[in-house]
């Protein structure tokens, strides 16, 4: 902890669930300056037990009362316990932030990435937004890799498939794949078909426009957090049978040329990305070498060869940790030290 940074009391909205407990564990192991934990959690979970530095918290139902002296809220519980809570958690003068959809796009509360926009946070007079809402998973990753090209070549377009992990669907995604691997029937399917020994292309629903929301959320999300929004993104998104982290394939049309191992020494060197691109040696990111880390890891730099300014790589991450818990964790860092 820096001297600077304030010693908070901390909620936890939603922390039996897989995010919520991810939440936990990385303030444990970042040495947040947490002085209390609250954790709250639905009628359903209370009374249960969570640990956090070796001592053990109870489970309580979020209320006005709950929320009352708490500095930093952070939110998992879904959008509509996010949109009936949050301000109630605000007007006690708690910062939340929240890692549902409820806020990503509202006008006047930024949604934030860290290493991408952390002046967001802000306003002019240094005080820290009320309400913080944290990105999608699958865009989180995606523009930590986009911030340094965007800054040193400019972005004209970026075409994104996504190999996104049954974690993603907290929970009941991850006992989806595991009971359907048990060879147990499934009534209705979780991830909408079987998902063992599958890929599905859909996530979310989708909208009129063919697209589903998981994809728009990517383009609509993308264009907010880089401040341009007439930045090109086209996605697709998937869901495959693997239990945490999330797969991107990029292809990337910059402004200006490019010279592809100045890309591989820049993108080794920004902040929260790990360079793994040796396929001599088959040394490229998959999720079983992300799996509980906080970073974005790239690989398989190379240029487009039939489309100049354009490269294409791969990056995953844990979608748990950077792709929430890890993002929110340090948005509230931020937040603790006062500046971005």
């Amino acid at each position: 902890m820096s001297s600077s940074e304030k010693k908070c009391r901390v909620a936890i909205l939603g922390a039996t669930g897989l995010v919520g407990r991810t939440m936990l564990q990385v303030l444990e192991e970042r040495n947040f300056p947490a002085t209390d934990i609250i954790p709250l959690a639905s009628a359903r979970s209370a009374g249960q037990k969570v640990t956090f530095r070796g001592k053990e918290y109870v489970i309580c139902v979020p209320s006005a009362e709950a929320f009352s002296g708490i500095d930093i809220a952070l939110f998992s519980a879904g959008a509509s316990a996010s949109r009936q809570w949050a301000p109630v958690a605000a007007a006690e003068g708690a910062v939340v932030i929240d890692n549902s959809s409820a806020f990503r796009m509202d006008e006047g509360i930024p949604l934030v990435v860290p290493e991408v926009n952390p002046g967001d946070i802000f306003a002019a007079d240094g005080s820290a937004a009320k309400i913080i809402a944290n990105p999608n998973c699958s865009t989180i990753q995606m523009v930590v890799v986009l911030k340094p090209l965007m800054d040193r070549y400019g972005l004209s377009r970026v075409i994104v498939s996504t190999y996104q992990s049954v974690t993603g669907k907290g929970k009941a995604g991850r006992d989806a794949l595991e009971s359907e691997l048990a060879g147990e029937r499934q009534e209705q399917f979780t991830h909408f078909h079987q998902i063992a020994f599958n890929a599905v292309p859909q996530i979310d629903v989708f909208t009129d426009n063919g697209y589903t929301k998981e994809e728009m959320k990517m383009v609509n999300e993308t264009r907010k957090i880089m401040g341009d929004s007439s930045l090109s993104v086209s996605p697709t998104t998937v869901r495959i049978p693997v239990y945490g982290g999330h797969g991107e394939s990029l292809n990337i049309e910059l402004k200006s040329d490019f010279d592809i191992e100045e890309v591989k020494e820049l993108l080794g060197r920004s902040p929260g990305i790990v360079l793994q691109d040796d396929p001599s040696a088959r040394v490229y990111p998959m999720p079983l070498t992300s799996y509980e880390k906080d970073e974005v890891f790239v690989g398989r730099i190379r240029p487009d060869y039939w489309h100049p300014k354009t490269l294409n790589l791969w990056i995953v991450a844990d979608n748990l940790r950077k792709g929430a818990a890890t993002n929110a964790v340090q948005i509230a860092e931020v937040v603790a030290a006062g500046r971005p």
